[in-house]
């Protein structure tokens, strides 16, 4: 099984900074794969905790190389829920790359473990006749601190539903549940793995960044 690992994180780092400078990303160095995959920007200023910028990526099986280099990009740039990611913020940045692993149907929308389980659900909305879906990698729920339940009412406004959320309309959620291997690396730890790995440090339009 392939893990998440330091390699695909600076290939998403490499990716982001290419894009600023209007060229093309170094060569990966990992091996090409089919696998579910995400990435996910956080920002982290004075110490604080990191903070979302952007996370985005596909839960079906795509190819490592492009899959990391098409959602480094779309999470950075095109989250909807954030404004795009500066040049400027760049040494502010943590990058984790997530593969997805051991999808299972659930029995029930309770059948699953925080802080072991990513979780996808599906239903249809009652008020718009509509199909819902969104998920919740496996690091989420543990991070908020929150239980099955709130997790799980959490995940069903994330899918867009505003109505009110019943016993009945949890039981009659289709849930899938899956885990995953990550890498989190923060900017700082790029430059120095660009630096020892190529000679200098990554630079935007020609000025050093500052890490």
């Amino acid at each position: 099984m392939v893990s998440a690992n330091k390699e695909m994180v600076v290939y998403c780092f490499d990716t982001l900074v290419a894009h600023y400078n209007s060229h093309d990303a170094p060569p990966p160095a990992f091996d090409e794969g089919q696998h579910p995959l995400f990435v996910t920007w956080k920002k982290v200023v004075n110490g604080g905790e990191p903070r979302l910028r952007g996370c985005i990526g596909s839960l079906e099986a795509r190819g490592l190389i492009n899959g990391f280099k098409d959602y480094a990009l779309n999470s950075a740039l095109r989250d909807r829920r954030f404004p795009p990611i500066q040049a400027k913020e760049l040494p502010t940045l943590e990058c984790t790359v997530s593969i997805l692993t051991d999808y299972e149907n659930a029995n029930d929308y309770l059948d699953w473990e925080v802080g072991t389980h990513g979780i996808i659900i599906e239903f249809t909305d009652p008020d718009y006749n509509t199909r819902r879906s969104a998920t919740y990698l496996p690091e989420v729920a543990a991070h908020e601190g929150w239980t099955k339940l709130e997790a799980i009412d959490s995940l069903i406004r994330k899918a867009g539903y505003n109505g009110a959320i019943t016993e009945s309309l949890r039981k009659r959620l289709q849930l899938t549940k899956y885990q995953s291997t990550l890498f989190t690396m923060h900017y700082s730890e790029y430059v120095a793995y660009v630096k020892q790995a190529r000679g200098e440090a990554p630079s935007i339009l020609g000025a050093k960044l500052r890490n």
